[in-house]
């Protein structure tokens, strides 16, 4: 899975529940409710203050690792 500002959070964590922690980071405590779950990475990030570019970094990085 690539992950792009786009991808929506429900995806990431359906495919890779291992990410979690990175959105939990980033002030996401509310991961399970249906709206965290429908917004895209860039979404989450402009509500929580946090750079969607450097995020998306991070989350490929780790999924890359993990091959």
């Amino acid at each position: 899975m690539v992950i792009t500002k786009e991808t929506i959070i429900g995806d990431i964590l359906d495919n890779a529940p291992e990410c979690a922690p990175f959105f939990l980071e980033i002030g996401m405590h509310c991961l399970g409710c249906p709206s965290a779950r429908g917004e895209s990475v860039e979404m989450a990030c402009a509500v929580h203050g946090t750079d969607a570019d450097a995020l998306v970094k991070k989350l490929n990085a780790f999924l890359a690792e993990k091959k």
